[in-house]
């Protein structure tokens, strides 16, 4: 895989209010470094060579951490699309590939990086990062047919059928980066929330008749932390993956 070719975009605007810290929810350590430090090291390993972190208007502490690569402000908080879109400036003409991964997921591992690029490189727009857990629970979920991602369904807006499917979304996606701001640029935010879902992409790209589809992390990959016990829980599955 060329370096030159992979661009990432980290999402770390999010606040630590649910972790009762002041810290900016990327900063909280694991395993005595910060969440977004583990991220970076992974993305640098797996030959990333452009990335670019979504910052909130207070964000300096993140700011810090991430230098000397570039960061970008969301001035407000309008959802995971409109951070997204944050970036465009930064990666304007990037016509490789575009990582999009949140801030809070520091268990990922190149292999997986890399089997997400190099099933985008086999001629699709978006492929997303799923999972399969034991109890699927509240998460989106990824709808296949016949290898290709037909839609994600919010739990709340799934039907029964829909629900019984175990594969569910990790957040994590990769976008052909020749394709990804025209794709972006139509998700309006047209919902409850009044918020830009970047997952309303994959309906965006199968409408303008591009393909998407989606490959599979082992579970403990896709964990995330938003509250304390589940930054201890992070923090113990990255003990076992050091062999500590």
């Amino acid at each position: 895989m060329t370096h030159s070719d992979i661009a990432a975009i980290v999402l770390g605007a999010g606040k630590g209010t649910r972790m009762k810290s002041d810290l900016p929810k990327v900063m909280m350590p694991v395993c005595g470094k910060p969440m977004i430090r583990h991220i970076l090291n992974t993305l640098e390993s797996a030959g990333v060579s452009k990335i670019v972190t979504v910052i909130a208007p207070d964000g300096d502490l993140v700011k810090k951490e991430v230098a000397p690569y570039q960061t970008c402000v969301q001035k407000q908080q309008l959802g995971t699309g409109d951070a997204v879109k944050s970036a465009k400036n930064l990666l304007q003409g990037f016509t490789g590939d575009i990582l999009v991964i949140f801030g809070d997921q520091p268990l990922y591992t190149k292999e997986t990086i890399s089997k997400l690029v190099n099933k985008r490189r086999e001629g699709y727009s978006i492929v997303c990062l799923g999972f399969t857990p034991d109890d699927a629970a509240r998460y989106g979920r990824l709808i296949m047919e016949n290898g290709e991602l037909k839609r994600i369904v919010e739990y709340k807006d799934a039907n029964e059928e829909e629900r019984a499917v175990r594969f569910c979304n990790s957040g994590m996606m990769c976008f052909d980066g020749s394709k990804m701001f025209d794709i972006l640029d139509e998700i309006t935010n047209e919902n409850a929330a009044q918020e830009y879902y970047l997952t309303d992409a994959i309906a965006i790209a199968l409408r303008k008749g591009l393909k998407c589809s989606a490959v599979e992390c082992p579970v403990n990959e896709a964990a995330a932390a938003n509250t304390r016990e589940e930054l201890a829980f992070l923090e113990e599955l990255m003990k076992q993956r050091n062999g500590k």
